[in-house]
């Protein structure tokens, strides 16, 4: 197995070259920034697969494939998030969260070694990806919603949402004006999509916007209740775990 590393922190990668070594894994080459991993792609026989950091001195890694066509098998180390990963949609063999775990990594290498996978080409869109590492507050957020009304399709602008639900396997806007609107996706979905500054997920059933919120009450066992603006089919609960995290979002 032909392995090398990209990672602009020296001691980091040599940690990892160790801890591959003890798994009888050899790096070949340790290569520390995106220009350097350019010229080498472009003069050197490309490996079996490549350790590669996300956020390298000069730039992101993947500037590389503007550059290359790499064809490796790539496993990804990065101090970012587990959640704004997997909205990257790579071709990808794995990653790992930084402090690199030895057991992660060994899984890591294992998965690999049993799926010995072809060369493959990575169809990136670099701009959506940059948009994920930026400031989650400065990303860019939903600002409406198309949903379908019979035959007809309706916008419902984000700011006319009191809160989003979810009810026998669907979600729903439920808007100020007391209507209530099926959209195809998930609570889970909209993490990414919603402005965190305004919606919190209070439960795993609701979403609620700041905006429109009437009142909130003390609740049984520690938790909260909140009362919106229109809305009132339902009991809205901040779960006892999110209580902390609801009352920061609020200041």
């Amino acid at each position: 197995m032909n392995v090398i590393i990209i990672e602009d922190e020296k001691p980091a990668a040599r940690r990892l070259g160790r801890l591959l070594a003890e798994l009888d894994v050899e790096v070949s080459v340790m290569l520390h920034s995106v220009e350097e991993a350019i010229n080498w792609f472009n003069n050197n026989p490309h490996p079996d697969l490549i350790f590669l950091d996300i956020q390298l001195s000069d730039g992101l890694s993947f500037e590389i494939f503007d550059e290359v066509e790499v064809k490796s098998a790539i496993i990804f180390t990065t101090a970012y998030d587990e959640y704004a990963l997997q909205a990257f949609k790579l071709n990808s063999i794995d990653y790992l969260l930084k402090p690199i775990d030895d057991e992660e990594l060994e899984q890591a290498v294992k998965k690999y070694r049993a799926l010995k996978p072809q060369a493959q080409k990575l169809a990136l869109d670099f701009e959506d990806i940059k948009k994920l590492l930026i400031n989650p507050l400065e990303r860019e957020h939903k600002k409406r919603f198309t949903v379908k009304v019979g035959q007809h399709l309706k916008i419902i602008n984000a700011d006319e949402v009191e809160c989003f639900y979810s009810e026998n396997k669907g979600t729903y806007a439920a808007t100020s004006d007391g209507r209530n609107y099926l959209l195809d996706t998930t609570l889970e979905n909209l993490e990414t999509e919603l402005d965190p500054k305004i919606f919190f997920r209070v439960s795993r059933k609701f979403y609620v916007s700041i905006t429109h919120i009437k009142d909130i009450i003390s609740y049984t066992n520690s938790r909260l209740q909140i009362k919106l603006n229109n809305f009132s089919e339902q009991e809205i609960i901040v779960s006892r775990e999110r209580v902390r995290d609801f009352k920061v979002w609020l200041e």
